[in-house]
């Protein structure tokens, strides 16, 4: 079997594994990727993420992490489940809590991880010799420029893979393979001048086509900062506890997105419509029964909690939500006790 009919049958083969769509792409990414990594770093907008700084510019190349690396395979899975008019009720409702959608189900790493598996083993069959390995936000690899340059998607303003008839609401996969395979060609964007996902932005992290600011992003804010969300982003922060959709949601090509049939992708304890004071109750041990098996659980539940006060820290005003917010202000817990001192102050006469 040539290098084309190989593309031919992997891309056949991942559908058949239920993934939305397959790309292939060669091994590395063009000098320009690096350049413009590296002048994203030097305005320090990855933030606290200091994994972009130990890997540099390998991540670009497959070969850094599987040697000898000849093709990359992106796949594409929906996770979508939700109704776009509740969706934005939600984030309209400041006593309501918003957690991202595609955290609302199991995470996804393992779902993607294991599809990946499979569709190594058919690889195998096919090319006994060849190696290959997974990869799921689990390894330097710069999956959505390996998407573009693939073909699957082109990337949008936001940063994040478009696909015209699809949208931006699935998950991506890598196959590293050692395993020559005819790359697909990159297609055209489509975005125009359209710019509603720049101007969506509550923190103005869109700092330009391409290009995010993380220090800037709710989704970074609320689960890869490590500390507080600062004050100068509470409020514009809203009632998005964990990541923020808001890029996405305005996006004209997500009006076609396709609804998921994954199972492990489907709501759990209601967090796509519970309310902020019903996880404020929730205790330590709660936290971890009940996000086992999530995406949020890695952030952990004071990190969890503080993004809560702060939501309800810009919740409209009651006297009930001040009394529950009060206890906090005294937690051992730094972290806590600062948020639920800056909520408990939004709530206090002036």
């Amino acid at each position: 079997m040539n290098a084309t009919e190989l593309s031919l049958a992997v891309c056949t083969e991942a559908k058949r594994l239920g993934f939305l769509d397959c790309k292939i792409s060669q091994p590395h990414l063009s000098a320009e990727h690096d350049e413009k990594l590296r002048a994203w770093l030097a305005q320090g907008y990855e933030g606290e993420m200091t994994f972009f700084h130990k890997h540099g510019t390998a991540r670009n190349h497959a070969d850094y992490v599987l040697p000898e690396a000849q093709s990359v395979i992106m796949v594409a899975l929906p996770y979508w489940t939700e109704d776009f008019d509740q969706t934005r009720a939600i984030l309209a409702d400041s006593h309501a809590a918003y957690v991202s959608r595609y955290a609302v189900g199991r995470d996804y790493h393992k779902v993607l991880r294991s599809r990946l598996k499979q569709l190594a083993q058919y690889l195998s069959t096919l090319v006994p010799e060849g190696i290959h390995r997974p990869v799921v936000d689990s390894a330097p690899v710069s999956e959505v420029s390996f998407a573009v340059q693939a073909g699957l998607g082109w990337r949008g303003k936001h940063t994040l893979l478009l696909q015209k008839n699809t949208g931006s609401f699935y998950f991506l996969g890598a196959l590293l393979t050692t395993v020559k395979i005819e790359p697909t060609e990159a297609i055209n964007g489509h975005c125009g001048q359209c710019s509603r996902c720049i101007q969506a932005c509550p923190t103005g992290a869109i700092v330009g086509p391409h290009t995010v600011d993380a220090r800037r992003c709710i989704s970074y804010l609320t689960i890869e900062l490590p500390t507080i969300v600062p004050e100068p982003f509470r409020k514009a922060m809203g009632n998005r506890i964990y990541g923020c959709d808001d890029c996405q949601l305005v996006c004209p090509f997500n009006r076609f997105t396709p609804d998921s049939t994954e199972a492990d992708f489907q709501v759990r304890h209601n967090l796509n419509q519970v309310g902020l004071l019903d996880l404020l109750a929730w205790t330590e041990d709660d936290f971890k029964e009940r996000m086992a098996g999530s995406p949020i659980y890695r952030i952990g539940f004071h990190k969890w909690l503080s993004n809560i006060l702060i939501a309800l820290g810009n919740a409209d005003s009651h006297a009930h939500i001040a009394a529950r917010i009060l206890p906090f202000c005294s937690h051992e817990s730094p972290l806590i006790a600062e948020a639920a001192q800056w909520a408990s102050a939004q709530h206090s006469p002036e």
